[in-house]
């Protein structure tokens, strides 16, 4: 049975990143440090080989799988998006220590930051966001793709959808770095569950 692997890794490093603070949809480019780092990353590392580029379309990540895949076509997928932080977009975890509402959304009785993106929402977009680029891969006759996203959304779709079974922080990943999913298209149709195979 034909299997696709998908490779999720994460966008480089942004002065929001070296900040500690809450990025979603502010479009930040890479730092210095992180173009660096991913030019070291790319020098020194083998990227997994793919027949697709995915990206989100923020611009941070069009840097990234420019970078990593230097001269390839990259398909921009909306649905990959970073969660809009709402009112905690640009601030840091300091900033937002009194802020009650912070607390109740860091500790998980909210679900969404006050004029935010609601974390069941965006686990659902970004599970129709990897339909897309599934149907596209086997559209296309593409076995494996790279897809350029951001940490958090790395986070949220393999904890909503991959196995083996792991919390969000369990999925956390460096980068420059992410993980490699095989999507098999019996189990995937009917199921929506792909398979963490290995690390980026």
């Amino acid at each position: 049975m034909k299997t696709y692997k998908i490779h999720l890794i994460r966008h480089g490093l942004t002065e929001g990143n070296l900040k500690q603070q809450y990025i979603g949809v502010t479009d930040l480019p890479l730092a210095g440090v992180g173009v660096t780092e991913l030019q070291r990353l790319r020098d020194e590392t083998e990227y997994p080989k793919v027949d697709k580029v995915y990206s989100s379309p923020m611009l941070r990540c069009l840097q990234t799988a420019r970078i990593l895949y230097p001269g390839r076509d990259i398909q921009t997928v909306d649905n990959m998006r970073e969660i809009d932080f709402g009112d905690f977009e640009g601030k840091t975890a300091n900033e937002l220590e009194a802020n009650p509402a912070y607390a109740d959304w860091a500790a998980g009785r909210i679900n969404a930051a006050p004029n935010g993106e609601d974390n069941t929402e965006f686990a659902k977009r970004l599970c129709v966001g990897l339909n897309q680029i599934v149907r596209d891969m086997m559209s296309s006759g593409a076995e494996q793709a790279a897809v350029i996203m951001h940490g958090g959304a790395i986070m949220m779709l393999l904890a909503s959808c991959a196995v083996p079974r792991k919390s969000m922080v369990e999925w956390t990943c460096a980068s420059g770095s992410g993980f490699s999913i095989m999507v098999t298209p019996s189990l995937y149709h009917s199921s929506g569950v792909v398979e963490v195979i290995d690390y980026v």
